[in-house]
């Protein structure tokens, strides 16, 4: 979920930055940063702390909702809800446990879902 919001804030703040006709180094200095971290920033591979979320906002013009993708028609996928408070224990840690599972296996996982439904 970090990950695809710093991505999501990445994205807005560079397509904003090209709007505005700033250079990274030019938004770097006002929001009295680096160049190199701005541009960590913009790469999605960091999030901004409030004061510099907020900062980033104003330099950018940019409402925060917007910056941080939610001011879209359809959510970005980082707000989806967490599994049920319905969920017992064990299907929420089994969800976790899915969800760090590399391609390879979670295809593999896959196939023996597959399999042990169609023998219920």
């Amino acid at each position: 979920m970090r990950r695809r919001l710093s991505k999501t804030l990445g994205n807005t703040a560079r397509e904003a930055r090209l709007r505005a006709g700033l250079t990274q180094a030019d938004v770097a200095e006002r929001l009295g940063l680096s160049h190199e971290v701005y541009g960590r920033l913009e790469r999605g591979l960091l999030l901004p702390s409030v004061l510099t979320l907020r900062r980033l906002c104003l330099v950018l013009h940019l409402p925060a909702d917007r910056l941080l993708g939610l001011a879209c028609a359809h959510p970005p996928s980082w707000t989806r809800s967490p599994p049920s408070e319905r969920d017992s224990p064990q299907v929420r840690r089994l969800i976790r446990s899915v969800r760090e599972l590399s391609a390879s296996r979670l295809r593999v996982l896959s196939v023996l879902v597959a399999t042990l439904r169609r023998r219920a």
